[in-house]
């Protein structure tokens, strides 16, 4: 295929234009004539196809030089595929087998080309209809520890940490959609906001008027623009995750910047809650969901422990890097001091998840791009009443987050809003 100029893939073309490579035939079979070719991209910037053949199958992942969701009129540059393809490599290394096998990259073609997961589905997707499953919290808490963890200064050596700092610094673009739709547009009548009308109009010209909060999303944004911590996957949800009963993975790092440990734990947490406040819109008896909910609020604590659980034994068995060094506490006899430093650290994690949780929540009900969780709730008066609950908890959130001991205080506080009855 011509790497000079880019041409967006079809399923017409892809055969012939992918048809020699040497990786895919040995994945979906010699004959690229007998490929079937089928376009499964629900979401809001990209191409993806399932190529399938006799000896199997794989995803072939194409960006646009656009927002797919709006159209030519918001160009975006295909270099994030790049992006995406180095922050896969980098979590396959981290925490292995929890992100698809890359087959080839094209980088001129914006072309991934990997794993076909299967039968795993959408994790929103299995919330929706209401599907418990069991390993998800172990296994996305152990997933953000090991990721966000050895992409840091704790563990990375500093010169290769500040590289992959510069090299993801130019995935501008992207962090400039987060910047701005999430915690900028949803607190102004921006032009592409958009929200379930009438029901919630009084409630958002209330948070759009609710001075703390704003200050409080922009204290946020500061953190998400200047704190270069950690490689992020940049937009991890439930719609970010494909599972199985026993398999867990994770997809889509396009949005991967260097930002703060917390941001990756805040907005997966938020999507668990919004999930929970969205239960009621998709069962036909209010109390048909009761198990889901609370198993909903169990993975979110699940997750938070395992995460917890696992950074602390990667401080104390991985910390390699130029903080916090082992030559000033353990090899001087302080494990104390590194236990109180560790402590710190993780309090620190917790107070900005909570805000960036809070902010995810305002910006899928408010802002551009919304969660299929509410989206899929057709009568507009039980989904105004789900999204404000959650729009209640996610200010909540955001601007008390420093007053907020565990998240069993979350947790009897969005049991306390699922039970009542907003006006």
């Amino acid at each position: 295929m011509d790497t000079q100029v880019f041409a967006a893939l079809s399923v017409e073309t892809l055969p012939g234009r992918l048809g020699g490579n040497t990786i895919l035939k040995e994945k979906i079979g010699e004959d690229s004539a007998q490929w079937t070719v089928k376009e499964v991209g629900d979401g809001n910037l990209n191409l993806v196809f399932i190529v399938s053949g006799e000896k199997g199958a794989a995803i072939v992942k194409q960006a646009l030089p656009y927002v797919r969701l709006v159209g030519e009129s918001w160009p975006l540059p295909l270099k994030r595929s790049y992006f995406e393809y180095h922050a896969l490599v980098r979590q396959s290394q981290r925490d292995p087998g929890m992100v698809p096998e890359i087959f080839f990259f094209d980088a001129a073609q914006a072309i991934i080309a990997m794993e076909f997961l299967t039968p795993h589905v959408i994790l929103r997707r299995a919330l929706i209809d209401g599907h418990i499953l069991p390993k998800i919290g172990r296994d996305l808490g152990l997933f953000c520890a090991r990721t966000l963890f050895r992409g840091s200064d704790f563990s990375m050596a500093t010169r290769d940490k500040k590289a992959d700092v510069a090299l993801f610094a130019d995935n501008v673009e992207l962090c400039d959609i987060t910047e701005n739709l999430v915690f900028s547009d949803p607190y102004f009548e921006a032009t592409l906001n958009r929200h379930t009308s009438p029901q919630l109009d009084p409630i958002v010209a209330e948070l759009r008027g609710d001075r703390d909060l704003k200050v409080e999303a922009q204290r946020l944004k500061h953190l998400f623009s200047a704190k270069a911590e950690t490689l992020c996957h940049g937009d991890l949800h439930t719609g970010s995750v494909m599972v199985t009963d026993d398999e867990t993975r994770v997809i889509d790092p396009e949005f991967a910047f260097y930002g703060p440990i917390s941001f990756d734990v805040g907005m997966l947490l938020a999507n668990f809650w919004m999930s929970y406040f969205a239960q009621s819109g998709h069962e036909s008896d209010n109390s048909g969901r009761d198990d889901m909910r609370a198993y909903l609020l169990d993975t979110v604590e699940i997750i938070w422990e395992t995460f917890r659980a696992e950074f602390a034994n990667l401080w104390r068995n991985e910390r390699k890097g130029i903080l916090y060094q082992a030559s000033l506490f353990e090899e001087q006899g302080d494990l104390l001091g590194a236990e109180q430093a560790l402590n710190i650290v993780l309090d620190e994690i917790y107070r900005e998840m909570l805000g960036f949780a809070g902010i995810e929540m305002h910006r899928r009900i408010l802002g551009l791009a919304h969660n299929a969780d509410f989206e899929t709730i057709a009568d507009p008066n039980h989904r105004a009443a789900c999204e404000k609950k959650a729009l209640k908890l996610g200010r909540h959130l955001a601007v008390n987050r420093h007053r907020i001991h565990s998240l069993k205080d979350v947790r009897a506080t969005a049991e306390r809003l699922q039970k009542e009855t907003l006006a």
